[in-house]
């Protein structure tokens, strides 16, 4: 059981899920990067060996060995760090995976700055806009190890291709598992709130729910909306959004350039203009060290999304 608070790494809920995915249908084939360990998939590997794949250091050749099984009528599921996952493999992802809209699901790992120690070189901040720009991509990231779990199984059931980001570090659980339901492209308010909207994606969601608290102690009540589906976004909540409070705070684990920001700016500047603040990664690199020292530095914090929240608000002519 995933009991709300208990801290729980989306990886490993992935692993355990696709395992049970893995006894439902099938269909699905495992193929991993030669890092079954981290990514999980090992729980696959030791369930159903002949089902699973491990093509080395060669994250290009394993997507088009995807997109050869899943030509072929297979479900196929691959895994490697998010670096390598979007990055050494676009090109493949790009013409043999989504050109056709080849039923393959890239699930990948240790994304962001939270990925510690490993580095800039390791942590992908990139990975969110590299993939949502690819015609017909879906692009999932959760929140907690209960939505990475449904939306894994979401994803299955979508025919065509799917990016989901898991991390490496454990976040606290948010939905009841018994009751949440998962829908791709639908947002979730979390919080009602009137006086300004705080929307995240992965690991920020929790943050941002820390945030509020943080507001709600200085009088400012705020809205807070979960984006798991960052492609397709869901229009209708932003606007919403956009509509009952007029400021707008964005959150992620990413560069601020092309990712859940940049796609709610999008939608809002076409339909509903609004104040929109974005925290995250501004346009540099990752650099090595502890994933709350990193955080910190990088101002991902329930503090700076408050104080980005309260410019928004001065911004759109609200009283602080």
């Amino acid at each position: 059981m995933a009991e709300i608070g208990t801290k729980i790494e989306t990886r490993v809920a992935y692993g355990e899920a696709l395992a049970e995915l893995g006894a439902m249908n099938d269909k699905i084939v495992v193929m991993d990067a030669d890092l079954s360990g981290s990514t999980k998939t090992a729980l696959f590997k030791k369930a159903f060996p002949d089902r699973f794949f491990n093509t080395g250091i060669a994250e290009g050749n394993m997507a088009g060995v995807a997109a050869g099984l899943a030509a072929a009528g297979q479900t196929v599921i691959i895994s490697s760090f998010a670096m390598f996952a979007a990055g050494r493999a676009f090109e493949q992802i790009r013409n043999s995976i989504c050109y056709p809209r080849l039923n393959v699901k890239i699930c990948a790992t240790h994304a962001g700055i939270t990925v510690g120690q490993d580095g800039g070189s390791h942590q992908c901040l990139e990975d969110l806009a590299i993939m949502r720009v690819i015609p017909g991509m879906t692009v999932i990231n959760p929140a907690d190890a209960v939505e990475a779990r449904l939306a894994l199984f979401a994803a299955a059931e979508l025919s065509g291709p799917v990016y989901l980001r898991f991390g490496r570090g454990a976040v606290p659980v948010i939905f009841d598992e018994k009751t949440y339901r998962f829908e791709i492209g639908k947002g979730v308010t979390l919080k009602e709130g009137n006086d300004v909207t705080l929307i995240g994606t992965g690991i920020t969601v929790d943050l941002s729910l820390k945030a509020a608290d943080i507001l709600k102690n200085e009088g400012i009540d705020a809205r807070v909306i979960n984006i798991a589906t960052v492609k397709p976004i869901d229009r209708a909540i932003l606007l919403t959004a956009s509509a009952e409070t007029g400021a707008i705070v964005t959150s992620e684990e990413h560069n601020v350039i092309g990712g859940l920001g940049s796609a709610v700016c999008e939608v809002l500047s076409e339909e509903a203009p609004c104040v929109v603040e974005r925290v995250g990664v501004n346009d540099s690199f990752g650099r090595s060290g502890a994933p709350a020292d990193l955080l910190s530095f990088y101002h991902l914090t329930p503090e700076a999304i408050a104080e980005k929240a309260k410019t928004a608000m001065r911004k759109a002519g609200k009283k602080v």
